[in-house]
This record gives structure tokens, C-alpha cells and sequence, in this order.
């Protein structure tokens, strides 16, 4: 029997926030243009090797990310809301991955001369998967303070 208190499959979320010196629009455009995206996305250790984005609402995106190891894992999804400079939503899905997509919501928010990113994922599967988002969460937005501020 299940426990009374465990979250319901794919109701686990995750939000990360990070404040960097740079505007709404700038950050928008590193977010979703195929190749600025393709210099900073990825945690530590991981490449992009390839992104596709077809930015409008119902468009997809696919980003390749390729591990030290050799492997490359494939992200894909469809873009729900676009709320140019302010807000992304996206589902989220591991190539070849079976069960429901995973959501992604992207806020830009301006803040004193920078602008606050908020990724907020949802619909994560179980906690180990939400650990795994977190640090490949905060290797991309470091990567992307990095991009912004070189």
C-alpha cells in the first residue's frame, strides 16, 4: 500500500532562482536563440552539440547534450506559453523516456539593474530524478552567468 503522504507521481517540483547582471530581453535571447543557447546550456561537464528551437507557442525545441562519457541525451518539448521577455513555459521530456512530460516554466524578472531568473520544473517523476534537475538546474544557470557576463 502506498504511503498516505508520499506526493502523487509527476506532482514533485523543483524551483531554482539566481539574480544576474543582465536584462529580461538579453537573457530571453540567450534562453531561446539556437546559438547562444548552444554556448552556456549544460551543467558542468556537458556540452550542447546541437539546438533546434521553433519559438512560438505549440513550436518544439530539442537540445543534445553531450556527456564526458560519449553519451548523448536528447531533450525535447513544446512550447506552451511565450511571454517575450518575461516568461517560458515548456514540457520537458528525456528522448526515448516513456510517461507523462515534465513542465518548465522560465520567469525573467527585472530586479534592480539585473534581472531574477526563476526555473520553476515540474511534474518531476520522483525525488532522485528532482535532484538529478536540481544540479543540471544550477550547472546551466551558472553556465548562462558565465555566457552573459564574457
Amino acid at each position: 500500500m502506498a504511503n498516505p503522504r508520499s506526493p502523487a507521481v509527476g506532482t514533485i517540483a523543483l524551483v531554482l532562482r539566481r539574480v544576474i547582471r543582465a536584462t529580461p530581453e538579453r537573457l530571453f535571447a540567450a534562453w531561446t536563440e539556437p546559438s547562444q543557447l548552444r554556448c552556456w546550456w549544460g551543467p558542468e561537464g556537458v556540452t550542447c552539440e546541437g539546438a533546434e528551437v521553433d519559438l512560438r507557442v505549440g513550436g518544439r525545441y530539442r537540445i543534445d547534450n553531450l556527456f564526458p562519457d560519449g553519451r548523448v541525451v536528447v531533450l525535447m518539448g513544446e512550447f506552451e506559453v511565450i511571454e517575450r521577455p518575461n516568461r517560458l513555459t515548456y514540457t520537458w521530456r528525456v528522448d526515448g523516456s516513456s510517461g507523462d512530460s515534465e513542465r518548465v516554466t522560465v520567469r525573467f524578472e527585472p530586479r534592480d539593474g539585473a534581472t531574477e531568473v526563476i526555473v520553476t520544473h515540474e511534474r518531476i517523476p520522483d525525488e532522485t530524478v528532482r535532484e538529478q534537475h536540481r544540479r543540471g538546474w544550477e550547472g546551466c544557470l551558472e553556465g548562462l552567468v558565465r555566457f552573459v557576463s564574457g
